[in-house]
């Protein structure tokens, strides 16, 4: 499995069930391969190969940002709040200043940054498709002492139209029922959004991907 610039190939490590993982990349080959399109998902063990590519071939919903995270000062420290992504994968460049962290078994362990090196995180769609074998990264930013935080996301999207739901690889081929029931990927889109144009009162009340959950 290989990830494509737009001119060579560049190995990968192999995936496990990790919501977070890092990819051997320069931040040129990373820029091109975005602006070219030509970013291929080194799909987890239990996805067929090229799964994603032939799932949703449209990569008109993709995006990149540019992040920049101010140093932290004597009352502020929190650069993003813990989230999860609500795509499928994002692919992060980040400087060496560090800051970004991801939560396992409910501690908070720091993504160190590396040379060249990609990180990969897994996002709620994934989470899905899987009938949750496969977890969406809960990760955030703290801000660091003294130094800012540069940083570039892409965001691997689904065209709005399209539906998601368990695939019968992870429910009925294995006996296993759906823990999700189908949505449209615009129509979680559009609650995410409004989680952050009309904040909720309540914690509890922010929708998640549990908003599509299964209960018994």
């Amino acid at each position: 499995m290989s990830m494509i610039s737009s001119s060579q190939a560049v190995p990968v490590v192999s995936i496990q069930n990790a919501a977070t993982w890092a990819l051997p990349l320069t931040v040129t080959k990373f820029l091109a391969s975005c602006a070219a399109g030509d970013i291929i998902f080194p799909t987890p063990n239990g996805l067929p190969p090229n799964f994603l590519k032939e799932y949703n071939h449209d990569r008109s919903w993709d995006f990149m940002a540019a992040l920049l995270y101010f140093p932290v000062t004597e009352t502020e420290n929190n650069g993003i709040t813990e989230h999860e992504d609500g795509n499928c994968v994002t692919f992060v460049f980040q400087d060496q200043v560090g800051g970004l962290q991801v939560r396992k078994n409910g501690e908070w362990n720091p993504v160190t940054p590396a040379q060249d090196t990609l990180v990969v995180n897994l996002g709620d769609v994934i989470q899905v498709l899987s009938n949750n074998k496969f977890k969406s990264a809960t990760h955030r930013v703290v801000r660091q002492q003294g130094k800012s935080r540069y940083s570039y996301a892409f965001f691997y999207n689904l065209h709005g139209d399209k539906r998601v739901e368990p695939l019968s690889k992870f429910t009925e081929e294995i006996g296993e029922e759906p823990k999700y029931r189908g949505f449209l990927y615009k129509d979680y889109q559009a609650m995410r959004m409004r989680n952050k144009t009309h904040p909720p009162a309540k914690p509890e009340d922010v929708i998640h991907i549990t908003h599509y959950a299964i209960t018994s």
